[in-house]
């Protein structure tokens, strides 16, 4: 019975997890607390104990097969028939191996046991009913149940669902940064039922039972419901629940009970750690160790067979066979099986025991080296390239294939409100245009201070901005004051002192971001949706002349209510502002505005409100900016200052000089009307705290047209209007944003009409499907407005697309109370479900977000990283292939890929977009088809060295150059390949392309499309990516890096290399990665040269004493030659050694090419190596033989001068290996070379009996002595030496290889190198078309140029046919439309459609548009010139 109960409770775990209070299980035994069966909250990242370190670690390090190899060595020479050497000293080797590494696992586990064990013992406050208060208790002490009270700045010791929070609203604000890396604070709310509470939460009072899902590690999933005394159900999600590891901020206390401890909270349950990954070398190199075996196998089989041979010449039993006990031989055979395995013990040192160790040791010099180069490092952000993966160095110089995000990869992730259309009618923004073509940001503070000295303050308050300052500085939470989990993989350690001088203390408020400067003609119609508002405050009815009025209103109030943007003040950026709910007029009137401007005189209101970019000051401080001053010095101040704007074109919002202005009025009157706002007003500055830098910028926007977020909290949410008033919404529903709708909404109450409003943003292509139709209006005249305002957005959002802006869509909605109210019902169903509550939500969401009336839209740029396109182009080069993947809309990445370099301007350029499996088929075949008549078919692969290369694209057939060819797909067209077995075509494809744009795609589409280029092309990859929508892409790749930007930290945390700029991915390849590779590769291939050169003179030695297994050399001096002779030059070559300096690598990119190919070790290098090592084996065991051999020394004088050649030899040849010689080098060399020397002295001087009955003593002594030595030590080397150092002459006088011509380039003085390398780039670059239009260095946006065109065959079959009405790109509708302003492009669209074959030059292609003339800012990536584009060439 008791065995089914348990196997009930495991099934009902694995579904669910049920939890109760512990409280009424205080002081009972643990059997009868019903939480019982789930983990304690104390974490142990360590492995090992001090009794289960040495079998646990050395049952772990004999997974390595050369280990479990040696040990198998060892075993076997413990065997008494079998042991070739002292079994006791044959163990010295191996246990040096495993001690040094069981040492390095030692010292990181201990790191992790203290880490664990001050984890474990920090306190917090845990329920007693006993003490009927909260008590100290360890973290490692709290259970599943207990009640836990934290306050303000305290680190959350488990996850926690929130049942109390001391602020009136409910919410609990956190600092995620040790989980994700993300600084902005994220909002915690009190499950429903428990935020009106009294003063103090009473866990005693706490009956109901929590239901939640079983532990799983998705940081922002977590679904569940508490269940009431009387069975009803409430609902909470991952609002509700708090993360271990987070920290409290802005709460002074929070209650909640636990839910998962220790190792099943999810912040454990995402500590992977650094992961194991095996580099190519590495996969290669265990090829080779079963070649070694091979050949080892070989060789202890010629001697097996040539003992039985030996043996069996002799008629009698020679003496040295000796019988056994009962006088009985061994039989031949089986004599023959036990020299086999001596020969195996003898010649065991093939395989390099030490290479393993040595190559961790080098990868730790490299990665030294990456840490400590200072171009890898950012200032900006304070931070170095940090190397999560210890063991894929040399896969750096290796790559092929390279996938990036674009937004925040590419780009800046800095999103700055650039333009917007409003119910049909576009604002251009040009002033803010200007203000964006700034190169660089003028410092904050300065640029405040020029800003003010422009304006006349009154002496009184002259000390204002200082004073103000000054309490700025007095932060009461500040970030760097927070203490921090050391969770493994997840502490991120900060230079503070840099972080608060360089980086806002607010993610996504830097000046380029906050600062707006308005469109003067929305300036006036922002004066009229402001009457507008006034008019329904006062409940008059409003002027028909304002009927467009409203929906400016409600776009801009949609712009500050639709998001979850937290509002606090600069002066306490982490306390949060809230405002009671009344609508008291902070500002006055319009009305008295009106009657002051009057008395004034000023010209119009209309230019008051061009000027009142500060939305958070009212129109008084704009008229006190624009009053006109007698002093002519003080007017032309005035005119560069005016109205809050700062010097570069943008206003500053800042409130505390408001009542600096509005005093420097002249007139008491100014006085009397403004005085008491302008006090109420004073203030420090509102800070916007967002998730996603998108929704900073569009509260920003609003602000700089008077739309100013005041406050927010989870019921409601405060709106400055541009008179001063304030509104107050209640917000009755938030629909968070997500990656499959696309979109968010809040559904609020207007405090004016009283109505229930929906208000949505998202993405285009979602919102224009969710608007009402306009075919369902009984009104004509609606209908046709609302098509037509429906076709200019459209126009309007391709234009922004085209331009490289990210769009979205502004709309609304208008609810009936009985219809949210049946709606509401619905969703709390939905939440309070545990079983498919996702699909529930969703299916509600979709309910609600329907028949939307379209407001308008919004385009926001994202600048592209500074050098971003110089790396690309110098990837390119290298002959890497690009693929960027992206969620963005495909005209908006298209010309983000222009504007990097990604696509040139003389491509061709295909773009499919289609769902149809068949019409992809159909069109991935025409492509196909059509590129092989200019490419013509691809090179068979190369399988060369093993390695599979991907084909290089030969030339056309024709004697003119084949353009170039780009591939743009989307989301669903990846479906239909991968629905519709079409990878082999899309591949195939792919290959002739340069590169490739995947717009509209998953996460998921991502990694897919990684696996499929990765394992059907068996080639190298990397995938780099800043936001954790990138860490399926980062993880399926052979490397991952991880861009530490403005998403947080998920994506460096799953990487395997984090920057912090994609321009350092140039240095970190071309130079670091070429090093990397070639550093381990050649010291990889000398040492099975190394080891197989030495093993083959015990080898031959066979051939002349019977196979006896015996040596000539002593077994000491055989260890010592691994262990210490010849152990230090490969590492100091491995760490230090460049083939080519660094600034040859990054002025020819193509030497890259020479790792992508596998030069320095592949298949033939291997046996070449194999080859040069059986020669020099050979010469050096004949030739000292050759010189002994008729005299009469013993066995060890015959082996000193062999070992002394052969380790001679075997230096030389590293000396003539290393391509860079320092100090460094050379005293290793010679160290190692002297250190023979002096260990052989003193070991042959007091080794009397070391090795009975023949004894190395005084050999070395006597052999110094002999001149016959010194001429074989000199001669021997020179002639093993000779072919290889021959090869190697003529491969540098007559070799084409463009590594040899580098280095011959290196060893120039500087002016003539840089002259090489000029000449040697000229000669690469492509010669110019005739007629062809050359790629500009300006960031331009070009249209998708290309210098040939084809259309559909006539001799398609009727499906194909059917497709072909659907080739038009969805952005070039707008293309369309303007095919009559130009004659070139509506012709080409004519012929295109007629299904006619023609030539077209680009020239011609390129629209007027295309090279607008003026200086745009290698900063700013898009031209602002016309917008007309020409069709790509085969657009589905």
């Amino acid at each position: 019975m008791r065995k089914e109960g348990k196997k009930r409770r495991k099934r009902k775990e694995d579904k669910k997890r049920v939890v109760v209070s512990n409280l009424p299980f205080e002081g009972w035994t643990h059997k009868e607390n019903p939480n019982r069966h789930y983990r304690g909250n104390q974490i142990k990242t360590s492995k090992y104990t001090v009794l289960s370190f040495i079998p646990k670690n050395i049952f772990e390090q004999l997974h390595r097969f050369a280990n479990f190899y040696f040990v198998g060595i060892v075993v076997l020479n413990f065997i008494p028939v079998l042991n070739a050497f002292q079994p006791e000293v044959s163990v010295i080797p191996i246990c040096i191996i495993l001690s040094v590494t069981a040492i390095k696992d030692a010292w990181e586990d201990l790191r992790r046991y203290k880490s664990d064990k001050v984890i474990n013992s920090r306190e917090c406050l845990v329920y007693s009913r006993k003490e009927q208060s909260y008590v100290q208790k360890c973290w490692k002490d709290v259970r599943v149940g207990d009640f836990i009270q934290m306050q303000c700045n305290e680190i959350i010791p488990a996850d926690i669902l929130l049942l109390f929070s001391s602020d009136p609203s409910g919410v609990c604000h956190l600092e995620t940064a040790n989980l994700d890396g993300e600084t902005n604070l994220k909002q915690r709310r009190v499950v429903k039922g428990f935020s009106q509470q009294e003063v103090q939460f009473q866990p005693e009072h706490f009956h109901n039972t929590i239901v939640c899902e079983k532990p799983n590690n998705h940081l922002n999933k977590f679904k569940g419901y508490m269940e009431h005394p009387d069975q009803t159900r409430t609902g909470f999600g991952s609002e509700s629940l708090l993360l271990r590891g987070c920290t409290i901020r802005n709460t002074e206390v929070a209650v909640g009970i636990v839910i998962y401890t220790g190792h099943e909270t999810k912040a454990m349950l995402n500590n992977s750690g650094p992961r194991y990954k095996r580099s190519k070398i590495e996969r290669r190199m265990n090829r080779d160790i079963f070649s070694c075996i091979g050949i080892l196998f070989l060789m202890c089989l010629i001697g097996a067979v040539g003992h039985g041979l030996w043996n069996g010449t002799f008629t009698e039993h020679p003496p040295f066979d000796v019988p056994d006990a009962k006088g009985n031989y061994l039989p031949l055979a089986l004599g023959g099986f036990y020299m086999f395995l001596t020969m195996i013990i003898l010649l065991q040192i093939l395989i390099p025991i030490s290479l393993y160790v040595s190559i961790e040791l080098v990868k730790l010099g490299q990665i030294f080296f990456l840490h400590n180069d200072l171009d890898l490092y950012d200032e900006e952000t304070d931070l170095s390239i940090q190397c999560r993966a210890l063991n894929i160095t040399e896969d750096l110089g290796q790559i092929q294939y390279i996938f990036s995000d674009k937004t925040g990869t590419l780009t800046e992730n800095k999103m700055v409100f650039r333009r917007c259309t409003i119910m049909g009618h576009e604002y251009s923004h040009q002033e803010n245009a200007k203000r964006l073509e700034t190169p660089k940001e003028l410092d904050s503070d300065s640029e405040e201070w020029t800003h003010y000295r422009c304006l006349s303050f009154p002496a009184r308050r002259d000390q204002g901005p200082e004073t103000m300052r000054g309490q700025g500085g007095s932060q009461p939470l500040r970030r760097s004051q927070s203490a921090r989990v050391p969770i493994q993989g997840h502490s991120r350690q900060r230079s503070i002192g840099r972080c608060e001088s360089s980086q806002p203390s607010v993610a996504f408020s830097s000046s380029i971001e906050k600062d707006v400067t308005p469109d003067k003609n929305l300036l006036s119609k922002v004066q009229d949706a402001a009457l507008w508002l006034e008019t329904l405050s006062d409940g008059r009815p409003p002027k028909p002349s304002l009927a467009n009025a409203s929906s400016i209103a409600d776009f801009f109030l949609a712009l500050t209510i639709c998001n979850s943007v937290m509002v606090s003040t600069t002066t306490e950026p982490r306390q949060r502002v809230t405002m009671p709910p009344s609508t008291k007029a902070l500002g006055t009137s319009l009305e008295k505005i009106q009657q002051l401007f009057h008395r004034l005189k000023l010209s119009s209101l209309s230019q008051s409100f061009s000027s009142t970019a500060p939305s958070d000051m009212d129109l008084g401080e704009s008229l006190g900016a624009n009053i006109p001053t007698t002093d002519s010095e003080e007017r032309d101040d005035g005119s560069v200052c005016s109205g809050g704007y700062s010097t570069d074109g943008g206003y500053k919002s800042s409130t505390w000089e408001q009542g600096d202005i509005l005093g420097a009025g002249p007139g008491a009157s100014l006085e009397e009307v403004l005085q008491a706002p302008a006090l109420s007003l004073a203030g420090p500055e509102l800070c916007y705290e967002a998730e996603s830098p998108d929704e900073a910028a569009l509260v920003h926007a609003a602000r700089a047209y008077s739309f100013t977020l005041v406050s927010r909290t989870p019921e409601q949410v405060t709106v400055r209007l541009p008179q001063g008033t304030c509104l107050t919404f209640d917000v009755l529903c938030t629909l968070e944003f997500d990656s499959v709708r696309k979109r968010m909404s809040v559904v609020v109450r207007h405090p004016l009409t009283g109505e229930i409003v929906v208000y949505t943003k998202g993405a285009d292509c979602v919102i224009m499907d969710l608007l009402e139709d306009p075919a369902c209006m009984t009104d004509i005249d609606v209908e046709k407005k609302m098509r037509k305002i429906r076709a200019r957005t459209q126009r309007h959002l391709d234009l922004y697309a085209r331009d490289g802006l990210r769009t979205l869509c502004i709309a609304k909605k208008v609810l009936s109370e009985e219809d949210f109210r049946r709606w509401a019902s619905f969703r709390r169903e939905a939440e309070a479900s545990l079983n498919n509550r996702d699909e529930l939500l969703m299916e509600t969401a979709q309910h609600l977000e329907n028949q939307l009336t379209l407001l308008g839209a919004t385009g926001i740029e994202d600048r592209l990283q500074e050098g971003v396109p110089d790396t690309i182009a110098a990837l390119r080069e290298a002959g890497i292939q690009l693929w960027v993947l992206t969620g963005d809309k495909q005209e908006t990445a298209v010309n983000i890929a222009y504007a990097c370099r990604l696509l040139d301007q003389t491509d061709t350029v295909y773009s499919i977009n289609t769902e149809s499996q068949e019409t992809c088929d159909s069109i991935l075949n025409l492509a196909l088809e059509e590129v092989k008549q200019f490419h013509g078919p691809l090179k068979p692969d190369s399988k060369l060295s093993g390695f599979r290369l991907p084909p290089a694209t030969p030339p056309p057939a024709s004697g003119a150059a084949a353009p170039d060819v780009g591939l743009v797909i989307d989301g669903k067209t990846l479906n239909a390949i991968f629905q519709g077995k079409l990878e082999e075509k899309f591949l195939e494809l792919t290959r002739y392309c340069r590169s490739v744009l995947c717009c509209r795609s998953t996460p998921l589409q991502k990694s897919m499309l990684v696996k499929l280029v990765r394992d059907r092309l068996r080639v190298i990859t990397l995938s780099i990516g800043d936001g954790a929508n990138d860490v399926s892409m980062i993880q399926a790749a052979d490397i991952g890096v991880g861009i530490s930007g403005q998403e947080g930290m998920q994506a460096v945390m799953s990487s395997d290399f984090a920057i912090s700029r994609f321009r350092h991915l140039k240095k970190l390849l071309l130079v670091h990665g070429h090093w990397c590779y070639s550093r381990l590769a050649r010291m990889v291939v000398y040492y099975f040269y190394k080891n197989v050169c030495y093993v083959n003179l015990l080898f031959w030695y066979q051939f002349f004493c019977g196979f006896s297994g015996s040596t000539m050399i002593d077994y000491w001096q055989l260890i010592f030659f691994n262990l210490f002779f010849t152990s230090l030059p490969p590492l100091v070559f491995g760490v230090l050694d460049k083939d080519i300096s660094m600034e040859t690598l990054l002025a020819l990119p193509e030497l890259y090419k020479s790792g992508q190919n596998s030069e320095c070790y592949n298949l033939l290098t291997f046996w070449i190596s194999m080859a040069d090592a059986f020669y020099q084996s050979l010469v050096c065991f004949f030739i000292p033989y050759l010189t002994y051999k008729d005299s009469d020394i013993d066995v060890f004088t015959f082996g000193t001068p062999i070992n002394t050649i052969s380790l001679a030899t075997i230096l030389l040849h590293q000396a003539i290996e290393m391509k860079t010689w320092t100090i460094i080098h050379g005293l290793v060399l010679a160290g190692s070379f002297l250190m023979y020397f002096v260990v052989s002295l003193v070991y042959n001087a007091i080794c009397v009996t070391c090795n009975s009955p023949t004894n190395p003593y005084w050999v070395m002594e006597g052999q110094l002595s002999d001149p016959t030595f010194y001429l074989v030590c000199f001669l021997t080397p020179a002639v093993a030496l000779l072919p290889r150092y021959f090869f190697l002459t003529l491969q540098g006088t007559y070799g084409k290889s463009p590594i040899l011509r580098a280095q011959k380039i290196d060893k120039l003085p500087v002016d003539k190198r840089e002259l090489e390398i000029q000449s040697w780039r000229s000669r690469q670059r492509p010669a110019t078309i005739p007629g062809e239009a050359q790629p500009t260095n300006r960031l331009g946006s070009p249209a998708s140029d290309q210098s040939f065109r084809s259309s559909t065959p006539k001799n398609l079959s009727p499906a194909e046919r059917g497709y072909k009405e659907a080739w038009a790109l969805p952005g070039e509708r707008c293309s369309r439309d303007h095919t009559r302003d130009d004659p070139y492009l509506g012709d080409s669209w004519a012929k295109f459609s007629s299904g006619e074959h023609l030539l077209l030059e680009p020239s011609r292609m390129m629209t007027s548009g295309a090279y607008s003339s003026g200086q745009t800012n290698s900063n700013r990536p898009f031209r602002r010139g016309s917008h007309r584009r020409s069709q790509s060439s085969l657009t589905i």
